[in-house]
């Protein structure tokens, strides 16, 4: 397992934080997905071979937020 925490942008209240954990979540071999919206970030814990960070960039932009390291 590793875990990373990535930034994202736009994400601006408790809606956007569930939306954003919501997008990662659904995605097989992350374990868990939260999203801080006073940080403007996100901590993922994933399993490295069976997710990639494009794979979750592209989870966070489909939902509409910028997403970065």
């Amino acid at each position: 397992m590793q875990t990373k925490t990535f930034h994202v942008e736009g994400m601006r209240c408790e809606h956007c934080k569930a939306k954003v954990e919501k997008a990662l979540q659904g995605i097989d071999g992350i374990t868990s997905a939260e999203a801080n919206v006073q940080e403007a970030n996100v901590r993922i814990e994933y399993d490295e071979s069976r997710v990639s960070c494009d794979d979750m960039r592209d989870a966070v932009e489909d939902a509409g937020f910028g997403f970065s390291l």
